[in-house]
């Protein structure tokens, strides 16, 4: 064993650290001379409700729920899928004459695969939505 003494790093303040502060003395100082008292009330009254608010959603036990699924990857894909689906749509949709109508564009329509696996996917979305939901009630939810 030796008996060593560890030396603590200089803590010197250099030139630029004091410059840096002054700056940000200077900018709060001009940030208080513009605000108002209006605006001081309005900045309290925001801060006021979006506390209230998150603390109401953090409260809520479905959204709480939701939010935890949304971290699974299945679930991330899903909605990355969502979400490039609607901006195809939204492409197609703007760019597409208006529907005519009748039995026969119905009838296309239906016979195209993406319906097909559109009105499944809501099929199943609806199917299982709903057994969730008398479960639900079943347990006294």
């Amino acid at each position: 064993m030796t008996n060593q003494t560890e030396t603590a790093p200089d803590a010197t303040v250099n030139e630029n650290d004091l410059e840096r502060i002054a700056e940000l003395a200077s900018l709060v100082a001009a940030a208080q001379d513009a605000m108002t008292d209006d605006m001081v009330n309005r900045l309290a009254a925001a801060f006021s409700e979006g506390i209230m608010l998150l603390d109401r959603l953090t409260r809520n036990e479905g959204l709480m729920s939701l939010l935890l699924m949304l971290d699974r990857p299945e679930i991330q894909h899903l909605l990355i899928g969502l979400s490039d689906g609607l901006t195809q749509m939204s492409r197609e949709y703007a760019t597409t004459p208006p529907a005519k109508g009748g039995l026969i564009g119905i009838m296309r329509l239906a016979s195209e695969p993406g319906t097909q696996e559109g009105l499944k996917s809501l099929s199943l979305l609806g199917k299982y939505m709903s057994e969730s939901i008398r479960e639900l009630h079943r347990r006294g939810g």
